[in-house]
């Protein structure tokens, strides 16, 4: 959509091809369904959010970056509200706003939306005459294409994976697709264990080869039935990579307390508690649905009176709670991924135009491309920028030829 509206602002006679009834199926979901549009940053902060292929981005950023982002969504009536982190939503909170300006945009733009799906490139002497659609037959008169199918998450929202193929047919090579911004797998009993649980205020960072942090923040997570999930655990995700090395995470369930502020807290709560049972006096310490793993993990049994617990026990807990470990297998499938990780090798694409170094006239654009960023209104901020660019410049092409 925002290829399509910058291509016909600059002049260029667009048809949009969605194969989806809607368009914008995918951006309803974003951000909880608030949308996360951008995050409201510098610079520095914006090429440190992307951790792979980010010099690639350079000159889509500087041509169209945040603030432009924010400027182009108030131009068309919505009014924008930064929260925490610099992250930038509608101020009604509904991401249905962000979808609604865009589609009028389109509409007053004259952009053509017909509802079909492209099956085929036609490429001849290296360049793009031609492209094969659905339901709509062969469109020969195509004098630019800009691909923007999404990658291959959420693929009910319609990002199916289509757009990898008809990029690989034109001769580009594609980098093996896996999820990022996804949650992790453990078989680790205790996550079953914990289902449901919401951890905020703790500290994950996650361990790969040679005892190497690859990861390190605090925030909020959640325990599920196969492991774990939340924000911290998908931003987490972005820096993994299963097929290289094994990963462990770890958790400090009491970040703002240093081991020795740490262990004056469980003198106090044991001096006040020293008849209790020691399960029950871990009720003040952690929520009551971690209690009975917290016992099996610091190996106390649950009926001993807190003033038999000996120094070297309550070492053990000080331990457990500032570094709760849990082993992870792999990731959720790409298919449950926020966004994909992989795609079209950046180094076959022109970065100030989006242009397929592969096929002239061929424009590639957003989760496509192997790029993709942490959370934080990031990913979307990509979409954007490389739309944008992609639009000028196959607007430029159609009105020079």
């Amino acid at each position: 959509m925002m290829a399509a509206i910058t291509a016909a602002r600059s002049g260029a006679e667009v048809l949009l091809l969605e194969p989806n009834e809607k368009v914008g199926r995918k951006l309803y979901i974003t951000g909880k369904g608030r949308c996360n549009v951008t995050n409201n940053c510098v610079g520095e902060t914006l090429m440190a959010s992307i951790p792979r292929n980010g010099k690639f981005l350079y000159s889509a950023f500087s041509r169209f970056g945040p603030a432009d982002t924010m400027a182009f969504f108030e131009g068309m009536g919505v009014r924008l509200k930064t929260e925490r982190g610099h992250r930038v939503f509608p101020c009604s909170d509904k991401a249905a706003d962000i979808v609604d300006a865009l589609f009028f945009e389109l509409r007053r733009q004259g952009v053509e939306l017909v509802q079909d799906r492209i099956t085929g490139l036609t490429i001849e002497d290296g360049r793009l005459s031609g492209v094969q659609a659905e339901h709509g037959g062969e469109l020969k008169d195509c004098k630019a294409l800009i691909l923007a199918t999404g990658g291959a998450s959420y693929p009910h929202t319609g990002s199916t994976g289509d757009g990898y193929r008809l990029a690989q047919s034109a001769g580009h090579s594609i980098i093996p697709i896996r999820g990022s911004l996804v949650p992790l797998e453990s078989d680790d009993s205790c996550c079953a264990k914990l289902q449901g649980l919401s951890l905020r205020n703790v500290e994950l960072w996650v361990k790969g080869e040679k005892d190497r942090t690859v990861f390190r923040e605090q925030g909020e997570l959640l325990f599920t039935h196969f492991g774990l999930s939340g924000p911290l655990v998908l931003s987490a995700s972005a820096h993994m990579n299963f097929e290289k090395t094994n990963y462990t995470a770890h958790i400090d369930l009491k970040p703002a307390l240093d081991e020795q502020k740490l262990d004056a807290r469980l003198l106090r709560d044991f001096e006040a508690r020293a008849n209790q049972d020691y399960a029950n006096a871990l009720g003040g310490l952690v929520p009551r649905s971690m209690v009975s793993v917290l016992v099996e993990r610091t190996a106390i049994p649950a009926d001993t009176k807190v003033h038999d617990i000996r120094k070297e026990q309550r070492r053990k807990l000080l331990e457990t709670l500032k570094d709760f470990s849990i082993s992870l297998t792999g990731m959720r499938p790409v298919e449950e991924a926020v966004v994909t990780c992989g795609g079209v090798a950046v180094g076959e694409v022109d970065p100030k135009t989006m242009e397929s170094k592969k096929a002239k006239g061929l424009f590639i654009a957003g989760e496509l491309l192997d790029l993709d960023g942490y959370t934080g209104g990031f990913n979307l901020q990509i979409a954007w920028s490389t739309g944008y660019v992609a639009g000028l410049a196959a607007a430029e092409r159609v009105n020079r030829i």
